[in-house]
């Protein structure tokens, strides 16, 4: 069975940071490649980074500099590292794992920023 899991969410104050994580299982990890997404309400899903299995990573423009991707085969684990969290960055994040037509995502995780 597949689980993406995500945590590390939470409310924290402009500029602040967050380190979210995703765990997964299920899948060999090492082989595919992994993004998180993040939903706003009233707003469509929207990539905010991805790192391939290769290890090459792409962030949206309104993040760069501010966040980074990694990830840990060896604990078949992705983070998300945000620093100088704006208000527009309050979403519900989510985790992907992309590999051929296997596509899952996890349950998402909510990163509220917020004075």
């Amino acid at each position: 069975q597949v689980q993406l899991v995500e945590s590390g969410g939470g409310l924290v104050q402009p500029g602040g940071s967050l380190r979210l994580s995703c765990v997964t299982s299920g899948i060999i990890f090492r082989v595919y490649n992994m993004g998180w997404y993040r939903q706003a309400p009233g707003k469509q899903r929207e990539v905010v980074a991805l790192v391939a299995n290769n290890l090459l990573t792409t962030y949206v423009d309104s993040v760069k500099g501010r966040f980074t991707i990694s990830r840990d085969n060896a604990k078949n684990t992705m983070y998300l590292q945000m620093n100088g969290l704006k208000e527009e960055d309050t979403a519900v994040y989510y985790c992907n794992a992309l590999w051929g037509k296997n596509n899952y995502w996890g349950q998402g995780t909510q990163v509220t920023v917020s004075s």
